[in-house]
């Protein structure tokens, strides 16, 4: 994989005089050289307002926004194009569905079901939701302080008759994967509606919206290389076309009157009001087509292996302590370090050129329960190198002489 990396400028840049070592991966990747051009020529030769113009250049604005959306609905193997709705992110593609289906279907008393590893953008809106309209949640436990969710009380909880539920399918602070499609199997079992928060495996491996089963499915693209403020969220037509609107303005009505209500236009125009990130769909496009350049397998197959590497190395330090499953299954590594505080280990790694994620990861009620309030996070993508983990694992040693 070594070959990918020329392909990335910013991996050229030095902190304090050191080569960067960028393992922040589950929070942003970075960007490979063919999705920054594809992105300046567009603004260069290109760009327009898309869906507006009868001119040249918005018949060609609308032709490369809906060509982006082609891809993502092939990068997620939907089974029709209009399944695909842009969002500004994962955040905004789950804040969409609670908004929208949510407000519509869950009656007071009916049962959110989440897990207790959910990021906060998989936990607030349904919180929120739950006390507006007087419903209940319920958690999925963990087991052996996070290598593994609980599937016999996922199944027992299901088999209750829950009116959805919404889960992580790689866990961003764990780097746990969950069995996705085993778990909507057992929900369309028992008729529960369901959403799976793909944020860190879209892009980082090879994922299939009906092999998987599920009725929504939330992702972006900064995690894969591409630019931030896009994402999408994948739902079954049927469903779709039964939300209502959740925000409103241009080119997502049909008919507008001033003495009548409005129509809508069908999904997904109908969930896509004002203008869109017409420049950011096109970089996400560009990055689809460099990840399948690069092969998701081998993509997911490397950053599993640094990350196995990592934590053989890491489990030599004196007082650390590894969370999520004892074989890594996705390129993240969580950890803490005795005695020393996760922001103390970050800034010592920092000045050494070495960039790692510190804090709570936004799963507070997650580390709560592991029983810590911050921690250490390395995590590997594409880019990343056996040098590096041993770069690291240096820095974390010299990091422990330094603090003890």
């Amino acid at each position: 994989m070594k070959q990918w990396r020329t392909e990335f400028p910013f991996l050229q840049e030095k902190v304090n005089g050191n080569p960067i070592v960028y393992l922040d991966n589950a929070a942003s990747a970075q960007k490979p050289r063919e999705v920054i051009q594809r992105m300046s020529s567009f603004m260069e030769k290109e760009y327009a307002n898309v869906h507006r113009g009868i001119h040249l250049l918005s018949e060609r604005a609308s032709l490369a926004y809906e060509a982006a959306r082609n891809d993502v609905a092939s990068l997620l193997k939907a089974s029709r194009v209009e399944e695909i709705i842009f969002t500004r992110g994962t955040t905004e593609a789950v804040n969409l569905v609670a908004s929208t289906w949510g407000r519509s279907n869950i009656k007071s008393g009916d049962v959110i079901l989440l897990t207790e590893m959910e990021h906060h953008s998989n936990l607030l809106p349904w919180q929120e939701l739950a006390r507006e309209h007087g419903a209940i949640i319920k958690y999925v436990p963990i087991l052996e302080r996070g290598r593994v969710l609980d599937l016999e009380v996922a199944k027992q909880l299901l088999s209750e008759g829950p009116k959805f539920f919404s889960f992580v399918h790689v866990s961003n602070t764990l780097g746990l994967e969950n069995p996705a499609a085993e778990l909507c199997s057992w929900s369309r079992k028992y008729g529960v509606t369901t959403l799976i928060d793909a944020a860190q495996s879209v892009g980082h491996q090879e994922v299939n919206v009906q092999e998987l089963g599920c009725d929504f499915l939330a992702c972006s693209s900064h995690k894969m290389s591409g630019p931030s403020g896009i994402g999408a969220l994948y739902g079954r037509y049927e469903l779709l076309e039964a939300m209502p609107p959740w925000q409103f303005g241009g080119e997502m009505v049909e008919r507008v009157y001033y003495d009548r209500p409005a129509t809508f236009r069908k999904p997904p125009a109908r969930f896509e009001a004002g203008t869109p990130s017409i420049i950011d769909a096109v970089g996400w496009a560009a990055a689809i087509v460099f990840s399948q350049k690069v092969g998701l397998k081998n993509i997911q197959n490397h950053s599993i292996e640094l990350a196995d590497y990592a934590m053989e190395l890491l489990q030599q330090l004196k007082g650390i302590h590894i969370f999520g499953p004892s074989h890594r299954q996705s390129g993240i590594v969580t950890f803490s370090i005795e005695g020393i505080h996760a922001h103390d280990i970050a800034f010592f790694a920092n000045e050494r050129g070495v960039a790692l994620r510190a804090g709570h990861h936004c799963s507070q009620p997650l580390l709560r329960k592991l029983g810590t309030t911050s921690s250490n996070r390395a995590s590997f993508y594409l880019y990343n190198t056996r040098e590096e983990v041993e770069i690291l694992y240096s820095v974390l040693k010299e990091a422990l002489h330094f603090f003890r």
